[in-house]
């Protein structure tokens, strides 16, 4: 038996755009003699679809695009994910499904039994979980098929869930795993998967054919790395990241002693940066929009997200603005400058001193003599963020926010100033991972000027700042940073690893003082196993510092 792997891109809602793009997938599956394509979990509508799945014509739209598909399914069976109607009065009314379609007609419906309710998921908000296992019966295979999750309790060794549906099936002696997959990416996430799956096979000693969704959904992002595995846990084929692809494998080839293929690279900043630009590049393809701009300031983290943004969209659909204040300094325009040059880059250079001081000026009788502070540095940032936000508006751009997750973290950014954006490209990169991007980045040839990246890290709003004045050094911020956000250990943990007492209070108590800034952030691309945004949800008024 031949199977097709339709690692492909879909669109939230986009039926008539999902439906085709599968259409072009069956054709070319049975071009290359597969007797079974396989698409993706919930690939009818897009994953996540979150509320869209309330509302009843949705779901009908969802049925349409089934039925639309089992038309055909002449000569090859098609298996694809989509919401299906629970019959029974109780429960909730979806379940989260995966269709076999085969002969024009729906052979068999599966549906997911376990939901993952954590982190990014919040899927038994909206399905029932399956509790009727059954095989699928097709041209002599028994085929165990699942969804995502389904997988992922294997032997019953994840709390989380009171069934192993593996476990279950394996008492009708099945031939065959497959599973349809909507597995977002972080930078340890392909290893973590395919040991998942690799376990899988060694337990069961079953081939397996896994099919992932690829693309962004806004900040989700999906790396692909669809694969078959032989019944021993052995690659027999692994589908590109970030790539959409289509790929037949042959059962009986898999069976054979054929070397496996070399690993895909895997470094976690090259993950990184593809994710990243395939984040952008989806972000604005799936709104209509095809041009950015943002604010180059002469620091590292606006020149990081301006090569993204020029790799992700074209240096021609990026336009950069300089706005220099009275504490800016030369070289900081120089920089920036010559990052444009080398990306390609249109720039603008549009001052702020004449606003800056018109505003202080107005602003003077109401201050009452109080000296310099914040106000005043506050005041320059949002001066760029109107000034951006009008170019936004005339132009049609949608505006990049540049803040690393290291000031997300701490609050080092101001609201409705350097916070303000479309989308926050490197909101989920610490500043020490933004010089490893940056280092990667210019690892062939300089493209990032070499002076952006050894200067000491400042906002300029105040003579001769620098970021060290306010926060702790960088390297040490992050290492109590990744322990209290992605490892979600405690401050006495944490001191008791060996951190400094008060800089891990103080670091804490930053963090935890700021979540209402965070939530007034627009959505952050998400790279790392636990991310600000939707997969990590804080009280606003918390307070955990002992």
């Amino acid at each position: 038996m031949k199977i097709a792997l339709a690692q492909l891109n879909f669109h939230i809602g986009n039926f008539e755009g999902n439906f085709a793009k599968m259409s072009r997938a069956v054709a070319e599956a049975k071009a290359q003699g597969a007797d079974m394509i396989l698409f993706p979990e919930l690939a009818v509508c897009g994953y996540p679809p979150r509320d869209f799945l309330e509302f009843n014509d949705f779901i009908r739209r969802c049925d349409a695009v089934v039925a639309q598909l089992a038309e055909l399914s002449q000569g090859i069976a098609i298996v694809v994910g989509s919401p299906s109607v629970n019959p029974r009065v109780e429960g909730k009314d979806l379940y989260n499904s995966a269709f076999f379609l085969a002969d024009g007609a729906i052979l068999d419906v599966v549906h997911k039994a376990l939901l993952p309710t954590y982190d990014v998921f919040d899927e038994y908000r909206y399905f029932e979980p399956n509790r009727d296992f059954h095989l699928v019966h097709w041209r002599g295979e028994r085929l165990a098929l699942t969804i995502c999750e389904d997988l992922w309790n294997v032997g019953n060794e994840n709390p989380l869930y009171p069934s192993c549906p593996m476990d279950e099936l394996m008492a009708q002696e099945p031939t065959l795993i497959l599973n349809l997959s909507a597995s977002p990416f972080h930078y340890g996430q392909a290893g973590e998967r395919l040991s998942v799956l690799r376990h899988n096979c060694e337990r069961y000693g079953l081939p397996l054919v896994y099919v992932n969704h690829v693309g962004a959904q806004t900040e989700l992002l999906f790396d692909g790395g669809s694969v078959a595995l032989r019944a021993d846990g052995t690659v027999y084929e692994e589908l590109p990241y970030f790539e959409e692809c289509l790929r037949v494998v042959d059962l009986a080839e898999m069976g054979a002693n054929s070397p496996p293929p070399g690993p895909q690279p895997r470094e976690k900043y090259d993950l990184i940066r593809r994710a990243l630009v395939m984040g952008i590049r989806d972000y604005f393809g799936k709104l209509g929009f095809r041009d950015a701009i943002l604010g180059l300031s002469g620091g590292v983290d606006s020149a990081l997200t301006l090569v993204l943004a020029a790799e992700a969209l074209g240096p021609e659909h990026v336009r950069a603005v300089l706005m220099p204040s009275p504490f800016s300094s030369d070289h900081s325009i120089a920089d920036s400058l010559a990052l444009c040059a080398n990306l390609g880059v249109s720039h603008d250079i549009l001052p702020i001193s004449t606003l800056y001081e018109t505003f202080l000026a107005e602003l003077q009788p109401l201050f009452a003599g109080k000296p310099f502070d914040l106000t005043e540095e506050n005041l320059q940032a949002r001066l760029r963020a109107v000034c951006l936000m009008a170019l936004s508006n005339k132009h049609g751009y949608i505006l990049l926010n540049t803040s690393n997750k290291s000031e997300a973290a701490v609050g080092y950014g101001t609201l409705y100033g350097d916070m303000c954006g479309g989308l926050s490209v490197i909101g989920d990169v610490y500043k020490t991972e933004v010089y490893a991007l940056c280092a990667e980045i210019n690892r062939e040839r300089e493209v990032i000027p070499a002076n952006i990246l050894t200067k000491p890290p400042s906002a300029e709003l105040r003579h001769n700042q620098k970021d060290s004045d306010s926060l702790p050094e960088y390297d040490q911020l992050d290492a109590v940073l990744l322990q209290y956000i992605e490892h979600r250990k405690g401050p006495r943990e944490i001191i008791a690893m060996g951190f400094d007492e008060e800089l891990v209070r103080r670091t804490l108590r930053l963090v935890n003082i700021n979540e209402y800034k965070r939530h007034q952030t627009p959505p952050i691309l998400r790279v790392s196993p636990k991310a600000f945004g939707m997969g990590r949800r804080m009280p606003i008024v918390g307070w955990y510092l002992h």
